[in-house]
């Protein structure tokens, strides 16, 4: 399983929400750039990057920053937030990210999510966030009525070859992954899935790997020391 610490962006600095709400934010660094490299010392492979203002905004925000954080490093990057249109995806892309994550667009815009498959497919993730199992989009603002497994077959057969899957109500909580939430994922496609929400230790990553998962996300417990990154990357990615 591959450990993708996250680095969720707001007004150029490194931050953390709490299930998801921008009024419950605490700021744990002014500069992502130096927590990307704490995270690559650490031994991480990839870097999961949220521009929490492009979520907001509906349009990247934070690409500059992005692209510092890019070039700065040797990780793989994944980046999500705000990437309405071609044109946005192509901009992050264009920085060198290795991957994009797709969450509001799956679900408003069929078409649009078809065209970027057929252009970037692998590039391309599709984040499915929800709240008591139906999808949330816009920056978590809006939730739908559309049950979140439901909609990961649908985009299975729409072409879709990796998913992230974030559960709101354990995000930034420590309260442990939904393990059920994710099972139920699971078994609605056979594509790739990346766990999010709730990681707070090592137990926890040892029962997201036990079932399956190709990847977790995690986030606010590096942040307040509960997880240690190096030793979890050693644990789990057993290097």
């Amino acid at each position: 399983m591959i450990l993708l610490p996250s680095i969720d962006i707001k007004d150029g600095l490194c931050v953390r929400l709490y299930q998801g709400d921008y009024a419950q934010m605490t700021t744990y660094d002014a500069d992502p750039v130096r927590v990307a490299l704490r995270w690559q010392e650490a031994g991480a492979r990839w870097l999961h990057v949220v521009d929490l203002d492009g979520a907001k905004e509906g349009a990247p925000v934070n690409m500059a920053l992005i692209e510092r954080i890019r070039g700065a490093t040797r990780m793989s990057i994944e980046v999500g937030g705000g990437l309405r249109s071609l044109a946005h995806i192509e901009q992050i892309l264009a920085l060198g990210v290795e991957r994009v994550v797709l969450g509001t667009v799956a679900l408003t815009d069929r078409a649009l999510l078809q065209a970027a498959l057929q252009r970037w497919r692998e590039q391309i993730v599709v984040g499915i966030d929800a709240r008591d199992g139906r999808v949330a989009i816009a920056g978590w603002r809006e939730t739908s009525g559309v049950d979140a497994a439901t909609l990961a077959s649908e985009l299975t057969a729409l072409g879709v070859q990796r998913f992230s899957y974030t559960d709101i109500g354990r995000d930034g909580t420590l309260e442990g992954p939904n393990l059920h939430a994710l099972a139920a994922m699971q078994r609605a496609t056979s594509r790739p899935l990346i766990a999010s929400g709730g990681v707070r230790s090592l137990t926890d990553l040892h029962a997201l790997a036990a079932l399956g998962v190709e990847g977790a996300i995690i986030g606010k417990a590096l942040y307040t020391g509960t997880l240690d990154l190096a030793a979890a990357v050693r644990e789990i990615e057993g290097t």
